[in-house]
Parts: structure tokens; C-alpha cells; sequence
């Protein structure tokens, strides 16, 4: 029912790849701390070809970097479709629904609503968080925009709304597990069109949750990308397993990246195990596609999506 091309949000290539039913590939391109605008032209260099779209992160957790709405439109000025993350943490609503219609207007096609991770974890712990709205109401005020030309106060746009295919997040692995199928089902039925999940080290446990989201027929109502990483060494992988929320990466994991760092060839392991998920996410039924989080490593991504069989991508004019 969700290939159907004729229900299209929008005109974007991700939303035309996982329509056509070809298996999607997004990826990360993080903003630089700076104003150079090189930089991320550099990173669009290295992963031209690699990817159907690119998360834009939108001051990834709580550190200042370039607005993820204008290095967006660097990314596309590069030939590369962005997705732009837009949080709650930093906004109001008024905020939010200018820069969306800023973000439209410069040429954004993919939008990823999230609430945003606490200041108190970036470099500007004594800032005040907005949260005006979560990730949820944000969802259903994007789709409110596109769908029925209205802010969220209900009055009308005077100039046509912004063409968004509209994502959101969701962590399979938190606490209480069995209800995370169903805040899944909250964030569709609020207008999430496409789901990017945590990254995976537990497939057991992910198999698990997409069970419970296809007896409810989420995965016929938005498509499903299957987050992964490459870890780098043992040090990454235990900060991950200790001090990241609702993170699951096992003791097995844990003792293969050891021996592989003391060998000094934990990078290889990392991108060994990344390949591992991937090719057992595939085999899940209604996993759509991959979102390969290989934060300031573009090169892994490169790597990753070869030796995944997923290289070369798509061509839109074969779709």
C-alpha cells in the first residue's frame, strides 16, 4: 500500500526509492563547529553515490554547530539530497514553522522531527530548553502544514505549504520495551511517513519489536529504516553500552571489539559487525531500508554500503 506512487508526500528521492520498493540507504553528514562551508562540501564529496538522502543533524546532542537548515542547502547546492533535522529543544512553535517554511523554500524535500537531545549534555549545559512541543506534535504541525495549508493555529498559509516527506525517530530498545511498538504507532498516526530507529546491536531484540509492528500493520503505513554504526574500538563500544539511553550493545559485542582493538584492528571489526546487522535486518519483514550512522568517519559509510551489495544506488530515471 506505501509504494503506491500516486499517495506521494512530496518530490524527493528517498520518498521515490522506498516507493518503487527498491531497499533505501540514508546516512549522517554533521554540520561543522564553524562557518566554513568546505567542510561539508568535503563530506558530500565522500559520499556522493552512497546514499539515497543525508540526515542533516540539527545541533547534535545540544553542541552548537552550522544551522542543519542552511548546511542543507549546501549539501544540495553539492548534488546530494539532504533530510533536515529539526528539534524541539531550540524553538517554539513560531520558530519552528518559519524555519520550516524557510527550510521548504531553500529546497528541502525530507524533514526528521524529533524532540531533541537535554542541553545538559552539550556545551551549553546552563541553557534554557525550549520544548515548547515534542517530537510527536511537531510530526502532526508539519503534516498539518503540507496537508491542509494551516499553521498550527489554525490559520491559513497565503502562499502554497511546504512539500515535506516527513520522518521521525524511534528506539526500539528503551524501557518499557513493550510499549515502544505502540509509541511507534503514535508517531504514524500523527503523519510520520518514514521511521529511522536506533542503531542496532541487538538484532534478537529488533526482530522482536518489528514482530510487534507488523501485527499491528505499522509497516504498511510508513517505511522502516534500520539504524546502524560501525564502531570504531572497545572504548566506543562500552561508552555506548554504559552511557547511552536505551542503547543494547551485548557482552558478545563487547568482547569481540576487545580482542579486535588489542590487535589494533577494532575499525575493522566495528565495520565486520555493521555489515553483520545489516545483512540480518534485510531479512526482516518490513524493514524498508538502512540508516548508517558512521559519525565523522564518511569514509566507513563508503566501505559499509559496498561491501553490503547496496552500491551502486538507484537511479531515479529507473525507478
Amino acid at each position: 500500500m506505501i509504494k503506491n506512487s500516486s499517495d506521494a508526500k512530496s518530490d524527493s528521492n528517498l520518498e521515490k526509492i522506498l516507493r518503487s520498493g527498491q531497499f533505501a540507504v540514508t546516512a549522517e553528514l554533521g554540520p561543522p563547529r564553524g562557518s566554513d562551508r568546505s567542510a561539508i562540501e568535503k563530506k558530500a564529496e565522500l559520499l556522493r553515490g552512497y546514499g539515497d538522502a543525508f540526515n542533516i543533524t540539527d545541533c547534535q546532542t545540544a553542541v552548537v554547530r552550522m544551522s542543519s537548515i542552511a548546511a542543507g542547502r549546501i549539501v544540495l547546492d553539492a548534488g546530494l539530497e539532504p533530510i533536515i533535522q529539526m528539534t524541539c529543544r531550540d524553538r517554539n512553535r513560531i520558530a519552528i514553522q518559519s524555519d520550516l517554511l524557510g527550510a521548504a523554500a531553500l529546497g528541502a524535500k525530507n524533514l526528521l522531527c524529533l524532540t531533541g537531545d537535554h542541553q545538559k549534555f552539550g556545551d551549553h549545559p546552563m541553557a534554557k530548553g525550549v520544548f515548547d512541543i515534542d517530537s510527536i506534535q511537531l510530526i502532526h504541525m508539519v503534516k498539518t502544514l503540507r496537508d491542509e495549508s494551516k499553521f498550527q493555529s489554525g490559520q491559513e498559509l497565503k502562499t502554497a505549504g511546504p512539500r515535506f516527506f516527513i520522518g521521525a525517530a524511534e528506539n526500539p530498545f528503551a524501557d518499557p520495551f513493550k510499549f515502544r511498538a505502540i509509541r511507534l504507532a503514535k508517531k504514524i498516526a500523527a503523519g510520520a511517513d518514514f521511521i529511522q530507529t536506533q542503531i542496532i546491536y541487538n538484532t534478537k531484540k529488533f526482530k522482536e519489536w518489528m514482530k510487534m509492528v507488523a501485527d499491528m500493520g505499522l509497516h504498511e503505513k510508513a517505511f522502516i529504516l534500520a539504524g546502524v554504526a560501525p564502531l570504531k574500538s572497545v572504548g566506543m563500544a562500552r561508552h555506548m553500552k554504559h552511557n547511552v539511553p536505551g542503547m543494547d550493545v551485548s557482552d558478545e559485542i563487547i568482547n569481540r571489539m576487545t580482542a579486535a582493538s588489542a590487535a589494533k584492528k577494532g575499525k575493522e571489526e566495528g565495520i565486520r559487525i555493521c555489515l553483520e546487522v545489516i545483512e540480518q535486518v534485510r531479512e526482516v519483514k518490513g524493514v524498508a531500508g538502512v540508516h548508517i550512522m558512521a559519525v565523522e568517519w564518511e569514509e566507513a559509510v563508503r566501505e559499509i554500503v559496498q561491501q553490503a551489495q547496496l552500491y551502486p544506488r538507484p537511479r531515479l530515471e529507473n525507478l
